[in-house]
């Protein structure tokens, strides 16, 4: 490394130590990689170790970093028109709007716009109480809905615990999950036939008259790729209009090809009355985020004002951002790409390696989202780490990051998982290689098997 080269990283990480507060991190426990430049699917750092990035940042960049055609884009607007007031009707965000419409399922075609996937989760609670009068909403356990006051509530995971209120009138519930199924299930059919009970019967005894809005992840993100199983979604579609209950789905994280479709949704034909999303629109290129509306629920508000908005809702360069980027998809297949990549490549390969390694417990996914559940024991299934694991209990998945690293890839590991992300433009030279660094660093996570 230069002397420039030297001089420009112990800039960035001083000035990094002394003034960034990072999220969901003890500040003096951190030590943060920094980022000289990135393309592609790879990213790079000041000593010119290059990354391939199995993790799409944080699984949002789609068409993977750097794609010129949107980053002209963002110039181009920049150099026309950098902001206006969301009141105003300006072409880029009408073409945003429309772009994103015509890809939903369904009548959901109006478009309100947020800054991130937290605001469009925050927002659709809020139209589904407002149009229903119901104070309630349900959300599962093993989920994610973002950081914000009632997203956070909505949250069925750990990073909930510090945040929760008990006040957000939140239900969690049971959703479905064979391998660790909390209704003893033996099949997918009886997982999904019970977990759909346990909904039910949560709805019955909670007091459908109260509750507003059942909220999932089509599949589940952060939770670690739950892949509902057949019959579940549209199981769940029957109990919200069976009993007067807004169906939200939290496409966040799957929407925009990462999936194998525009939408998760399109996978099961399911359509939801609200659907949230962020990330992909953009790549992540600018932040934007927003709630795909039904025209029931947009019926609501067309007479009586919506009581909330943004400064930035539909900023420009963020909606010529996501122009550019639904565009690209389109131009380039890359949806289609997507569902190949998971199909062909990304499916079988890590199928074998599980073959490979008494590590791996389960592999599930699809399209360019799946993840690795890593395991001490294939028979009890017990995690590599226990739950919630912090300092010494989590040193296996430790090692195991450390080493995907080693050998030049970027992992994405949650609890006891491997999620494995990439752009869903990824060459098929870059799976092959991603699967061969896993194929060694998997012998750390191999070494902790009883």
């Amino acid at each position: 490394m230069n002397a420039e080269a030297t001089a420009s990283l112990a800039g960035v990480k001083d000035a990094d130590r002394k003034h960034v507060f990072h999220s969901w991190s003890a500040q003096e426990l951190i030590d943060p990689l920094a980022v000289a430049g990135a393309a592609g699917s790879y990213f790079w750092d000041y000593e010119g170790e290059r990354y391939l990035d199995f993790s799409s940042a944080l699984v949002y960049t789609n068409i993977g970093y750097q794609h010129p055609k949107v980053a002209a884009a963002i110039a181009e607007q920049a150099g026309k028109l950098c902001t206006v007031a969301p009141g105003f009707a300006v072409d880029v965000r009408s073409e945003a709007a429309r772009l994103i419409a015509e890809r939903t399922p369904g009548d959901l075609d109006k478009i309100f716009f947020t800054n991130a996937g937290a605001e469009a989760v925050e927002n659709a609670v809020r139209m589904a109480r407002l149009h229903t009068g119901r104070p309630k909403v349900l959300s599962a356990y093993r989920s994610y809905h973002g950081a914000t006051s009632t997203a956070i509530n909505l949250t069925g995971d750990a990073r909930r615990f510090g945040n929760d209120t008990a006040t957000a009138g939140v239900v969690h519930f049971w959703g479905p999950f064979l391998y660790r199924s909390p209704f003893h299930a033996t099949t997918e059919a009886e997982e999904c036939a019970r977990a759909l009970t346990h909904l039910e019967d949560t709805i019955v005894f909670e007091g459908p008259q109260s509750i507003a809005a059942i909220i999932l992840e089509t599949v589940g993100g952060a939770p670690g790729v739950l892949v509902p199983p057949a019959g579940y979604l549209a199981g769940v579609r029957e109990l919200c209009d069976r009993f007067g209950i807004v169906f939200v789905l939290d496409e966040i994280m799957v929407g925009f090809g990462r999936t194998g479709t525009w939408f998760a949704a399109d996978n099961w034909e399911v359509t939801p009355d609200l659907i949230c999303f962020a990330k992909g629109v953009t790549s992540g290129y600018v932040p934007l985020g927003g709630v795909a509306i039904s025209a029931a629920i947009a019926g609501t508000f067309a007479r009586r004002p919506y009581p909330g908005g943004l400064t930035y809702s539909g900023h420009v360069l963020a909606c010529a951002a996501a122009v550019a980027t639904i565009n690209v998809m389109e131009e380039e297949g890359v949806v289609a790409q997507s569902a190949r990549t998971g199909a062909d490549l990304l499916g079988p390969g890590l199928r074998a390696l599980a073959e490979r390694h008494p590590s791996v417990g389960e592999v599930r996914g699809l399209g360019t989202f799946w993840a690795l559940e890593l395991v001490r024991n294939r028979e009890t299934r017990e995690p590599l780490v226990p739950y919630n694991a912090a300092g010494a209990d989590n040193a296996p998945m430790a090692e195991f990051a450390a080493a995907c690293k080693k050998g030049g890839l970027w992992p994405l590991v949650a609890g006891n998982r491997l999620h494995v992300a990439p752009a869903c433009n990824i060459t098929p030279a870059d799976v092959a290689k991603g699967l061969e660094i896993l194929d060694g660093a998997l012998t750390t996570a191999d070494a902790h098997v009883v």
